[in-house]
């Protein structure tokens, strides 16, 4: 379930606020915004999740059992960044996530041993410093690295879409949660009451920095080269009111960093911004969403079977939405109204008929297929060169 509303906010975004037909404009501008960035943020968040109910649950796998989940998800990542590279190649607006997605699993990998306490306070420590991190290397690096593979490696840790330095806190604490036991009341309750304090810990503490502390002003002076050409120290009252609102719609559409004109800009929470506290504020955001499917999917039952089938299949509904997008020209930002539910229906219907009559979703079996397939041909054989008891049933993990 949670899975299917983070599939269907990036369709929010993907698609714009004009695409709505049953909401209003102003009521289309503020879910567009909600959803803008905690989609995203969700959806890696979710990946740890399922990353630790893969490896364990609540006591990590060792030895060969692990092994086996170590090879499944090098194999699951490698094919998601070939879908990320074919998506990409489609030349739509969309900012694919895929080979982004596809390397933090590979970054997780070493994490896989950790109990939820450990992760968690990895997740912290990527949350309190990585930002931090990124805006000091970002300050002294004027050039990128060497270019490597399918992504720049600079692009995939501080300069893209998707930065590691900021989405693998997203993804350890999805991780951290994933050790829990979630179909515990009190685990449900806590997750709840963690999302609410961070949610509000995040946009909260930084709206007080920003505006009662006076932080928005050092970002709307730190503008005045670019627009007046003068230095920061002239700016005029009448010249710093313009420059506020210049500074406040820079905040409104970051795209995975903030710049390094002024260490103020790390106080803001905005969207793809990338700062400790947009980081606090989404991972509070993607707890609360959890807590609630989690009950909701106990008290519906088969009333959510639509979501949850599509949660089910999310990379195939991920996927078509963009294939979709490309055969219809790439209609995002002006789309038609009317779009976007036509998108949802489509993904629960095909999702819900697909999940009855022929159960996991078509790329969803083609990863699981192709990673059961390597690890049968990388299980250990005994000395006698026979298969190992149990090596052909290693795909039940």
């Amino acid at each position: 379930m949670a899975r299917a509303l983070a599939v269907f906010g990036m369709f929010t975004v993907h698609l714009g606020a004009t695409s709505f037909g049953a909401l209003d404009g102003p009521v289309a501008e503020a879910v567009h915004e909600l959803t803008r960035g905690r989609s995203s943020a969700l959806f890696a968040f979710l990946a740890g999740v399922s990353l630790a109910l893969l490896s364990g649950r609540q006591v990590p796998l060792h030895g060969e059992p692990l092994r086996r989940i170590c090879v499944k998800i090098l194999v699951r990542a490698g094919l998601l960044a070939l879908f990320g590279v074919l998506l990409d190649e489609l030349g739509t607006s969309v900012a694919v996530i895929l080979v982004y997605y596809a390397c933090y699993f590979l970054l997780a990998l070493p994490l896989l041993q950790l109990r939820a306490p450990a992760l968690a306070a990895t997740a912290a420590g990527i949350a309190l410093l990585g930002p931090q991190l990124s805006y000091l290397i970002r300050t002294q690096w004027e050039f990128g690295l060497p270019f490597v593979s399918v992504t720049r490696v600079d692009d995939f840790l501080l300069y893209g879409y998707y930065p590691a330095f900021t989405f693998m806190a997203f993804v350890v604490a999805g991780m951290a949660v994933g050790r829990l036991d979630l179909r515990s009341t009190a685990v449900r309750g806590a997750l709840a009451a963690a999302g609410a304090a961070l949610a509000l810990l995040g946009y909260g503490l930084s709206w007080l920095l920003l505006y009662p502390a006076g932080a928005i002003d050092r970002i709307a002076v730190s503008q005045a080269p670019y627009y007046y050409g003068t230095a920061e120290s002239t700016v005029s009252s009448g010249e710093l009111a313009m420059l506020r609102g210049v500074a406040e719609e820079l905040i409104a559409f970051k795209h995975g960093t903030v710049p390094t004109d002024t260490p103020a800009w790390l106080l803001v929470a905005s969207p793809h911004s990338g700062t400790t506290f947009e980081i606090l504020g989404a991972v509070g955001t993607s707890l609360l969403v959890l807590a609630a499917c989690l009950v909701a999917a106990d008290l519906l039952r088969w009333g959510v079977y639509p979501l949850a089938a599509a949660g089910s299949m999310a990379l195939t509904c991920y996927v078509g939405h963009i294939v979709v997008l490309a055969a219809l020209g790439d209609p995002t930002g002006g789309a038609p109204p009317w779009l976007w539910e036509t998108f949802v229906i489509a993904a629960l219907l095909c999702a819900t008929v697909w999940k009855l009559l022929l159960g996991r979703g078509p790329l969803e079996r083609l990863l699981g297929t192709v990673a059961d397939l390597a690890i049968r041909r990388t299980a250990p054989r005994p000395p006698d060169g026979s298969r190992p008891p149990g090596a052909a049933a290693s795909g039940a993990h």
